[in-house]
């Protein structure tokens, strides 16, 4: 059976992997900090799916959390969904500078080490694929988490581009807002925001599988996204930066 390692496994998008691929009989190799939440749903997803489930509880914040994911993954797998992150709920100078280091780790530093360490098996055996999870807010000028989602496109294009013709595929998925616990998580408010913007975590899995089988490299679910990232692209950066920092505040 192919195998897939999804780090950031235990809720939001992460989650809705672990149930989209346990049901197309993947094995699982799931990757969070909560070593309890980890054991919990890989029994439970063992009971749903009657797959083969792994647990690695690894902070990928540390080196030697990266390190722990790195191994596993020099073993060989077929998928690889780096959907680690995080958010911030204030501007840029009320956030510590140790937080937004953080930030550049897991979502930077994260993804460009764990790509580089599953390709090469990959590679030799001539298939396999990796989603790097960005966002909608890689078209927009909005703080380090733009800033570092924007890396995240960029990076990924350019290793797709790299590794073009050789059954490995690599893609960025840029989701709007999505219903999971993230922005509580970051303590933000979004009670200002209308319900048509919300996604589903669930939609937001079935539309990149399929980007991904189509080889596509940036994946941007659902219509109205595609039309809000069509428009920024069209607007000069410095207005974009403005009305980014203007809904920033507004829906912090």
């Amino acid at each position: 059976m192919p195998t897939a390692l999804i780090t950031g496994a235990t809720a939001g998008i992460g989650a809705a992997y672990t149930r989209r691929l346990g049901g197309d009989g993947f094995s699982l190799v799931l990757v969070a900090r909560d070593r309890d939440r980890l054991a919990a749903d890989a029994a439970a997803l063992r009971r749903r799916y009657g797959v083969t489930v792994e647990t690695l509880p690894a902070d990928l914040s540390t080196d030697a959390g990266l390190t722990a994911v790195e191994d596993r993954l020099a073993q060989g797998v077929d998928l690889l969904v780096n959907n680690a992150g995080f958010g911030h709920p204030g501007e840029f100078l009320k956030v510590p500078v140790e937080a937004e280091l953080t930030m550049l780790k897991v979502h930077c530093e994260a993804v460009l080490r764990l790509t580089y360490a599953a390709l090469p098996a990959m590679r030799e055996k001539g298939r396999g694929g990796v989603i790097n999870v960005a966002s909608v807010a890689a078209f927009f000028s909005r703080g380090t988490y733009s800033a570092t989602k924007a890396w995240v496109v960029n990076f990924s294009g350019s290793v797709a581009a790299e590794v073009a013709g050789s059954g490995v595929r690599v893609m960025a998925l840029c989701p709007g807002l999505v219903r999971t616990e993230f922005h509580q998580r970051a303590q933000m408010d979004t009670s200002g925001i209308p319900g048509f913007l919300w996604l589903s975590a669930d939609d937001v899995v079935r539309a990149s599988m399929r980007d991904l089988a189509l080889g596509k490299v940036v994946s941007v679910p659902s219509l109205r996204y595609k039309a809000i990232v069509s428009v920024g692209r069209l607007l000069p950066q410095n207005q974009i930066a403005r009305i980014s920092t203007r809904l920033g505040r507004r829906f912090r």
